[in-house]
């Protein structure tokens, strides 16, 4: 009996320090988790009502969370309308990465970025959204996210790589800007899909119907690749 007890001492000691560790681990996800929780339904409100609009109470509702965790993880609403910013754009700076237009033929590279850019539009409307509200307010909160411009700095070093390339096979005119391509294949889809409705409105024709939008990427596609080569 004597040797039992301070075995069985050690094994609660033990086992309290194991459920201590699991719950400062438990705790972590938690925050993280509502963290996440709290980007997502920002994105969207952000999104439907504009920075101007949205309402803190709304995204907690929508998030599932109390309140006082926005300003817990944030601060505030404009701190977190900038990490929604950040958050966006790093989204799809990280997908353009998983294209390797590096190691693609010059004309494959291009026609698979023209298709992911308009592709990605079409998926994200709220990016679109997020996009059109902040150019209303000139930018203002997007200028004061920190390293944007490195963000986007490995896309256009690629394309001009890419566009270079080309140009060497014959296949591409000479000289072309990789930035001003990129904001050409930006703006075919970028329009379209931020005056879907009113287009729609104008023209009679539905043009936020999946076969609409099929025929507009083509036509995306196509006038891209027509006008890069030589």
């Amino acid at each position: 009996m004597e040797e039992i007890r301070p075995r069985a001492a050690g094994r609660k000691r033990q086992s309290s320090a194991t459920a201590d560790r699991r719950r400062k681990a438990g705790a972590r996800r938690g925050e993280g988790t509502s963290r996440e929780l709290l980007l997502t339904a920002a994105r969207r409100e952000f999104a439907r009502r504009g920075f101007e609009g949205a309402r803190v109470d709304e995204i907690a509702r929508r998030a599932g969370v109390n309140k006082q965790l926005v300003y817990h993880h944030f601060g505030n609403k404009e701190s977190l309308y900038r990490l929604v910013l950040e958050s966006v754009y790093t989204e799809i700076r990280e997908k353009e990465r998983r294209l390797d237009l590096s190691n693609l033929d010059p004309t494959q590279a291009m026609r698979r970025l023209v298709e992911f850019s308009f592709d990605y539009l079409a998926g994200n409307r709220d990016f679109v959204a997020l996009l059109t509200d902040e150019n209303v307010h000139k930018g203002r909160r997007l200028k004061q996210v920190a390293n944007l411009q490195p963000l986007h700095s490995p896309l256009i070093e690629v394309m001009g790589q890419v566009l270079a390339r080309g140009a060497e096979a014959g296949l591409f005119r000479p000289g072309l800007d990789p930035l001003h391509v990129y904001i050409s294949i930006a703006g075919l889809g970028f329009f379209y899909f931020n005056n879907i409705h009113t287009l729609s409105a104008i023209f009679g024709r539905k043009f936020d119907d999946s076969d609409e939008i099929a025929v507009r990427r083509a036509h995306v596609v196509d006038l891209m690749l027509h006008g890069l080569r030589r």
